[in-house]
């Protein structure tokens, strides 16, 4: 924290608790100007209800100057006024820290035993899946959904259905996890509106999904150009994260508007890499447990 800030933060801590203090001991002896039946003189409901002035209770006297005693003792013990490190030297950090390790120790048995199963034998074991849900719902679940149904509004594909843009074995999805991916599919505008339009329809009967078969066949012939990245079938290519276009499953949406924008203004996808915040046994257990939710079936 700059000094500035630091400064700024006891300006203010100051402010708030000096204010606050001088309105709790000049209260109790204010002078409030009363009526000869000890009300303020404020009425309503045509006189039926009177303002009475009465002193504080004791009891909220005592709660109120105990509140003070315990804000200035935490101001004393921890972190919070300016830079002040606090007489007993806390941070989250180190506590995080403390903890983190804390949880390591108790996962080390654990961790050891996982490393000695491939990550397809890994994804049956109920304390590793366990694990690597814990794990997918605080890092994947904001892209993929807690249940891992994908999102087509970020192009986030679904993990449960067992159709996957880079391979779908363990060491497939380690390397996804652990070093990130990124797709892109070119805008292909310069194709002209007309030809992206008969283009989306040919896209849509690879799947057999309702089409204008004239304007599929009419974009037959330019689907070469779609074809060194997703094959001449358009069964896809894992290599390059092509999708399979011929099993309508889509990845940012299958309708006619969606394909044409698709193909219109291209696509991009980042998946980032996990390896900076998670160790390699962790990302083998979340793999596992990705791997699990495609194979759910196989599991007794």
């Amino acid at each position: 924290m700059s000094l500035f800030w630091s400064l700024w933060i006891m300006f203010l801590i100051v402010f708030n608790l000096g204010i606050t203090l001088f309105l709790f001991l000049w209260a109790p002896r204010a002078k409030i100007p009363v009526q000869k039946d000890g009300t303020s003189g404020h009425v309503w409901a045509h006189g039926v209800l009177r303002e009475g002035v009465r002193n504080l209770p004791r009891w909220w006297i005592v709660l109120s100057a105990s509140m003070f005693i315990v804000g200035f003792i935490y101001l004393a013990l921890f972190p919070g006024f300016g830079r002040a490190k606090g007489l007993l030297d806390w941070t989250s950090h180190n506590e995080l820290a403390e903890h983190t390790a804390a949880n390591n120790a108790k996962l080390g048995d654990e961790m050891t035993r996982f490393s000695l199963y491939p990550i397809e034998q890994l994804s049956q074991d109920k304390q590793a899946l366990h694990l690597g849900e814990v794990l997918f719902r605080d890092n994947c679940a904001a892209c993929h959904g807690r249940a891992g149904k994908g999102n087509q509004l970020v192009g986030a594909p679904d993990l449960t259905d067992n159709d996957w843009l880079y391979g779908g074995d363990g060491k497939a999805i380690f390397t996804s996890i652990h070093d990130g991916r990124a797709g892109v599919m070119p805008p292909w505008a310069s194709l002209g509106e007309e030809n992206v339009k008969n283009l989306a329809q040919y896209v849509l009967s690879l799947s057999g999904s309702p089409h204008n078969e004239q304007q599929a066949e009419a974009a037959k012939p330019l689907f070469a150009t779609c074809a060194a990245c997703h094959g001449p079938d358009g069964k896809g290519n894992q290599a390059l994260g092509a999708p399979n276009l011929t099993d309508k499953i889509w990845l940012h949406g299958g309708n006619v508007a969606d394909v044409e924008k698709s193909i219109h203004d291209g696509r991009q996808g980042q998946m980032p890499a996990w390896s900076p915040r998670l160790t390699d046994d962790q990302i083998r257990v979340l793999a596992a447990y990705v791997y699990h939710l495609s194979h759910q079936d196989h599991v007794d």
